[in-house]
C-alpha cells in the first residue's frame, strides 16, 4: 500500500471501487446472509422461552441458573445480529437492503427488552438469606455473583409493585426534553448566513462549526461566526430553559421516587461511583486552574493578541503542518508505540490489522467518523475515514486501544462480564493516544511536528479535562438549584454558565455576556452526569500510560489485568487494581502536571 493509494480522492469512491484489502470482513461473524437469518429466527423463538420464567426465578436456585444461561444465549447471538446489520448499513447507507436488516433487529431489540422487563425487579424480590442458599446449592451459579450483588445494591431503592408500576408507566415521558432538544437542534434550528474570510455569504450549521468557523484564521470570521451562533440560541432561550429545566425536574422526580439523597447520587449510584470522586474532580481542577491560565497566556502571545476572546480559544496554534502519512506507515507507528505494552498486546493488534479489522477509506454513503465495534466471539472491528493526515493517525491509535479493551475482556471474561461501563470506556483509548504522542515526541527533532503533536494534547486535555468538568460543575449547579426549589429560568442558567465561564478562563479571557447561553446547546446535558467521565477518562489514561512508560513490567502487568476484566468487578475498583485511585485528587493532578509539562515543552519551541 502507497501513500497515493490511501490518499483522499478528488472524488469520493463507490463502495465497490474500494480495494478488498481496505474493508473489513465481516464473514467472521456470518459465512453467509442466510447464517445471520437463521441467527435472527432463533433469537426470535426463544424470546416467549425466556419471558415464560416471570414469576418462576424466585422458585429455585436451577430455575435462576437456568434463566441466566437463556438469557446469555439471547443476547450473546442477538449481539451478533444487531453488529452484523448495523456494520453492513454503515459502510453504505443508502443501502436499503441493509437498512431493512437495521430496522428488523431494532424490532427484534424492543421485543426482547419487553420481554424482560421482569427480570430485575423479579430478582430483587428474592430475600438475600434465600438467593444466598441457592449459591450454595447450585453449582455454576457463583459466576453470576457479581451481577446479583450489583443488583442488590439498589435494593433499598425498589419500591412496593404498585410505585413500580407506576414509575414504569412515568419512565416512558423520560425521554420526552431530549427528544424535544433534538429535534429542535437537528432539524428545525437553522442558522443565518454569515461573512466569511473571502467577503463571500457561507452557511453556518453545528456541523461546520469547528471545522470551518472556529478554526478560521480570520479573527473577524471567527467573531461573526460566534455571534451568529449563540445570538441564535438566545432567541430561543425561553424555550431551551423550559425543555432543559424539564430534563432537570424529571432527574430530581426520579432521585426523590426511588429515596436517594439527589438526582446527582442516583446517577453515580448505578455504576458504584460515590459521589466524592466528582466533588474530587472539580476541586483538583479548580486547584489546577493557575496552569489554564498559563496555557491560555501563551495561546495570546501566539495569536498575537492583547487579550483573548471565546473565540480565539479554538483556532490552531500551528499552522498547517506538511505531514503526510499512509495508512500502512501509520499502522507501523502505532505499534511501535504500544511496544512498551509488551509482546502479547502489540503481536495481537498486528495480527488483528492484517486480519481486516479495520474498514479504512471513505465511500459514499459510509458512516462519517470513527468507532470501534463488534461482539462477543467476533473480532473487534473498527472504522475509519482515512485521510493521509496526523489526525488520523491518533484517530487509529484510538480506535485500537478501544479495540484491544474488547479484545482483552471477550478473551477472558464469560459473556455475562465481557463488556465494560462507560466509565472506563475511554480509558484504553486514549492511554493509546498518550502512548503514541510519547512515542512521536521521542522519535523526532522536527520542530514543527513536535510543535503540533504538543498543541494537540494540550487542546485535548484543555478541551476534555477543563472544559468537560466545567460542564459537569454546571450541571452539578443546576441539579442543587431545582432541589432546593428555585427555578430555572433563562437568566439562572445562563448566570451559572457565564459565571462558570469566568471562573475558568478570566483574566485571560475577556468576560463576555454572549457566552452564557452555551449551556443551551449541549446534546450532553440531556444525558445528564455523563460528561464527568470524559475528565475522569483521560485523567486515568494519562496516569496510567505515565506508569506504563515509567514503571516498565510491573504497570503493565496492571494494566493488560486491567484490560483483560471486563465488568466482572467495579469500574473504580477496576482502575484501583490498575493503579489509578479516583476517590483520591492524584489520578486528576497528575494528568494536569502532564498538561504542564507539555506547557513547557511548548513554550520552547515557540
Amino acid at each position: 500500500m502507497t501513500t497515493t493509494t490511501t490518499s483522499a480522492a478528488r472524488t469520493i469512491p463507490a463502495r465497490s471501487e474500494v480495494p478488498v484489502e481496505l474493508t473489513w470482513d465481516l464473514t467472521p461473524i456470518y459465512a453467509s446472509e442466510a447464517d445471520w437469518e437463521a441467527d435472527y429466527e432463533l433469537v426470535d423463538s426463544l424470546i416467549p422461552k425466556l419471558a415464560a420464567y416471570k414469576g418462576r426465578l424466585r422458585r429455585s436456585g436451577r430455575l435462576l441458573l437456568e434463566a441466566f444461561r437463556l438469557r446469555d444465549e439471547i443476547y450473546m447471538r442477538f449481539s451478533k445480529v444487531s453488529v452484523y446489520a448495523r456494520m453492513s448499513s454503515d459502510v453504505d447507507m443508502a443501502d436499503s437492503h441493509f437498512q431493512g436488516l437495521t430496522g428488523r433487529t431494532k424490532e427484534l431489540g424492543n421485543r426482547l427488552s419487553a420481554a424482560m422487563s421482569f427480570w430485575n425487579p423479579e430478582i430483587l424480590s428474592i430475600k438475600p438469606d434465600k438467593l444466598e442458599a441457592f449459591f450454595t446449592k447450585v453449582e455454576g451459579l457463583a459466576l453470576y455473583r457479581h451481577e446479583l450483588n450489583e443488583l442488590a445494591r439498589e435494593r433499598d431503592h425498589v419500591r412496593s409493585p404498585e410505585v413500580e408500576q407506576l414509575l414504569a408507566q412515568a419512565s416512558q415521558t423520560y425521554g420526552g426534553p431530549a427528544s424535544v432538544f433534538g429535534m429542535f437542534n437537528n432539524a428545525d434550528l437553522k442558522f443565518p448566513d454569515v461573512v466569511d474570510e473571502t467577503g463571500e455569504t457561507a452557511q453556518l450549521t453545528n456541523g461546520n462549526w469547528g471545522s470551518k468557523w472556529l478554526d478560521n484564521p480570520d479573527r473577524e470570521t471567527r467573531r461573526r461566526a460566534y455571534e451568529t451562533m449563540f445570538g441564535t440560541y438566545n432567541r430561543y432561550r425561553n424555550m431551551l430553559a423550559a425543555s432543559y429545566a424539564a430534563q432537570v425536574k424529571i432527574d430530581v422526580f426520579r432521585a426523590r421516587s426511588r429515596r436517594y439523597d439527589s438526582a446527582l447520587h442516583q446517577a453515580l449510584s448505578g455504576i458504584n461511583v460515590p459521589v466524592a470522586v466528582y466533588d474530587s474532580l472539580i476541586d483538583t481542577v479548580h486547584a489546577n486552574l493557575p496552569k489554564l491560565q498559563r496555557y491560555l497566556e501563551i495561546r495570546r502571545r501566539v495569536l498575537g493578541l492583547d487579550q483573548l476572546a471565546w473565540y480565539d480559544l479554538y483556532v490552531p496554534l500551528v499552522g498547517d503542518l506538511d505531514y503526510t502519512v499512509s495508512f500502512e506507515e501509520a499502522k507501523k507507528k502505532v505499534l511501535a508505540s504500544v511496544a512498551v505494552l509488551g509482546s502479547e498486546y502489540a503481536e495481537a493488534l498486528a495480527r488483528g490489522y492484517d486480519s481486516r479489522w479495520i474498514d479504512v477509506l471513505e465511500n459514499q454513503g459510509k458512516r462519517s467518523g470513527a468507532y470501534s465495534g463488534g461482539a462477543f466471539g467476533t473480532p473487534p472491528y473498527m472504522l475509519l475515514n482515512w485521510k493521509d493526515k496526523l489526525n488520523s493517525m491518533f484517530t487509529l491509535s484510538h480506535e485500537s486501544g478501544h479495540s484491544m479493551h474488547s479484545f482483552f475482556s471477550r478473551r477472558h471474561q464469560p459473556f455475562a462480564y465481557a463488556g465494560y461501563t462507560l466509565f472506563v470506556a475511554e480509558v484504553a483509548s486514549t492511554c493509546n493516544e498518550a502512548l503514541l504522542a510519547h512515542y512521536l515526541l521521542q522519535e523526532t527533532d522536527d520542530k514543527a511536528v513536535r510543535k503540533f503533536v504538543l498543541n494537540e494534547q494540550l487542546e485535548r486535555i484543555r478541551a476534555t479535562l477543563y472544559r468537560q468538568t466545567m460542564f459537569a460543575e454546571f450541571e452539578k449547579i443546576a441539579h442543587e438549584k431545582a432541589e432546593a426549589g428555585q427555578a430555572l429560568t433563562p437568566d439562572v442558567l445562563c448566570g451559572i454558565h457565564l459565571e462558570l465561564n469566568s471562573r475558568y478562563f478570566a483574566p485571560a479571557v475577556a468576560t463576555d455576556d454572549t457566552i452564557g447561553i452555551e449551556w443551551a446547546r449541549i446534546p450532553h446535558f440531556y444525558r445528564s452526569f455523563y460528561v464527568y467521565q470524559y475528565a475522569t477518562g483521560i485523567s486515568a489514561a494519562m496516569t496510567l500510560a505515565r506508569q506504563i512508560l515509567t514503571e516498565g513490567e510491573p504497570a503493565v502487568k496492571r494494566y493488560l489485568k486491567f484490560l483483560s476484566s471486563g465488568s466482572s468487578n467495579y469500574s473504580i475498583d477496576l482502575l484501583r487494581d490498575a493503579g489509578v485511585d479516583l476517590s483520591t485528587p492524584a489520578p486528576i493532578q497528575g494528568a494536569l502536571d502532564t498538561f504542564d509539562e507539555y506547557l513547557t515543552q511548548f513554550e520552547a519551541l515557540i
